[in-house]
């Protein structure tokens, strides 16, 4: 397996909406197997394809404590919403940037596996939060897209910043 590059805002391709995926092979899942050495690697709790500039509609998570219960989400979509929570929520894409986000409490979601079956399931807390925060992403939308414009304005300086100091 191998460590992909994440790509870091604002980075335009962390923009673009993933495609459906439509062959499920050795390929996908060697792709979907870098994608979770790569979250891991990173300290992530999900990872999505956009995040490593595939635009296929690709996510990884892992919230359990021990790290040891990945789940392989492909072509997920959210069917129903209940509650809501607002929670403190980070990004690999967005580095060490923390801010409050509201989002449903409750989903029930569908995906593929990695070899195309399909699985219907009930989240909550946490596992919610992160697979409405994945599905964002192969949409084009980030966390701090549900900031104020002043805020997302400060991040974005702020990470540019970084980006210019990291480079000389």
């Amino acid at each position: 397996m191998s460590i992909l590059e994440i790509l870091h805002y604002p980075d335009p391709r962390l923009r673009k909406s993933a495609k459906p995926v439509e062959k499920f092979d050795a390929q996908l899942r060697e792709f979907a197997d870098n994608m979770l050495e790569t979250m891991y690697h990173s300290s992530g709790i999900g990872l999505a394809a956009t995040q490593v500039g595939v635009a296929k509609r690709v996510v990884v998570i892992d919230v359990s404590e021990e790290r040891d219960q990945p789940q392989f989400l492909i072509n997920p979509e959210i069917l129903a919403r209940e509650g809501e929570e607002i929670s403190e929520e980070g990004c690999l894409s967005v580095p060490a940037i923390y801010e409050k986000v509201s989002r449903a409490e409750r989903i029930r979601f569908k995906a593929q596996d990695k070899n195309g079956d399909m699985v219907e399931m009930d989240a909550e807390g946490l596992l919610a939060v992160c697979i409405q925060h994945e599905i964002d992403h192969l949409d084009g939308k980030l966390f701090i897209d549900y900031l104020s414009g002043l805020k997302r304005q400060r991040i974005r300086k702020k990470l540019e910043k970084e980006a210019r100091l990291a480079q000389a």
